[in-house]
């Protein structure tokens, strides 16, 4: 597992698709000054290995159970985004004796997406939906990553292109390696059944995250569509938030001031 670290007292920073650990590079330096910040590749993405296997979210999580006794900490505060924030919220369900507070980052439960899916929610996220299928995003989104990953970006900012040309050079460079693509859709591909199943285990069993909760989400992206607080209030006993205005995604890029702002006080405690 490749990581970048800096600082002094345990933060993880836990990227989401389709980028890389490079994605916090804007706020990264800023909260080492208070913490030691962790920015790990996870499991198939950017610099870690890319195994064909173990892409649901309980052993993703568990890769990072592992990573954060092996730097020497018993917890760690964890803030994670798209994907990554999906990671957090499982490593916040299976081990939450490792983690002092968890923020996530323009999401919603995954639970919640399946529950939620219909022609609305599907004309926004049908990303997800193709990324279930088995070879063909590969063999399409392979013929030109710069096109494809592009197309997200530019989509899912609220300024039409508002990723830094190295940024998106660097993500471009990361998801044409050997077995990205493919690692980065089995991300998706484990959301159902493998995820959605553990998470209604927990649901059923009356589960949820016992660490202090913090949601940020893009004022003019996809997921304030939706009652996020009140979501979330269903899956967390303590839950605070706020929506960042002018931002779409990709918040720690777009919006790496109001971010922090959001993050600071969260995080003091």
């Amino acid at each position: 597992m490749h990581y970048r670290r800096q600082g002094d007292g345990p933060l993880l920073l836990l990227h989401g698709w389709p980028q890389t650990s490079h994605c916090w590079h804007r706020i990264a330096g800023e909260l080492a000054r208070t913490h030691t910040v962790v920015a790990p590749d996870l499991r198939g993405y950017g610099r870690t290995d890319k195994p064909v296997t173990g892409y649901d979210k309980r052993t993703m999580a568990a890769d990072l159970a592992e990573l954060v006794p092996a730097l020497g900490f018993h917890t760690a505060s964890v803030v994670g985004h798209d994907r990554g924030g999906r990671v957090a919220h499982r490593w916040a369900l299976d081990r939450p004796e490792q983690i002092d507070r968890l923020a996530v980052l323009d999401i919603l439960p995954t639970r919640e997406m399946w529950r939620r899916m219909d022609g609305d929610l599907a004309k926004g996220y049908w990303h997800w939906l193709f990324h279930l299928q088995p070879d063909l995003p590969e063999l399409l989104a392979g013929k030109d990553v710069a096109a494809y990953l592009g197309y997200f970006f530019e989509r899912w900012t609220y300024q039409r292109g508002g990723l830094d040309e190295a940024s998106v050079a660097e993500y471009v460079r990361a998801f044409s390696a050997p077995g990205a693509l493919r690692a980065g859709f089995d991300d998706y591909r484990a959301s159902f059944p493998a995820d959605a199943e553990h998470d209604d285990a927990d649901a059923t069993a009356g589960r949820g995250v016992d660490v202090p909760l913090l949601v940020v989400w893009g004022g003019d992206g996809l997921v304030g569509a939706y009652p996020v607080l009140d979501i979330w209030r269903e899956y967390a006993a303590e839950v605070t938030g706020t929506p960042i205005d002018r931002c779409g995604h990709f918040l720690a890029e777009e919006q790496p001031g109001a971010t922090l702002d959001a993050l600071r006080p969260f995080l003091a405690g």
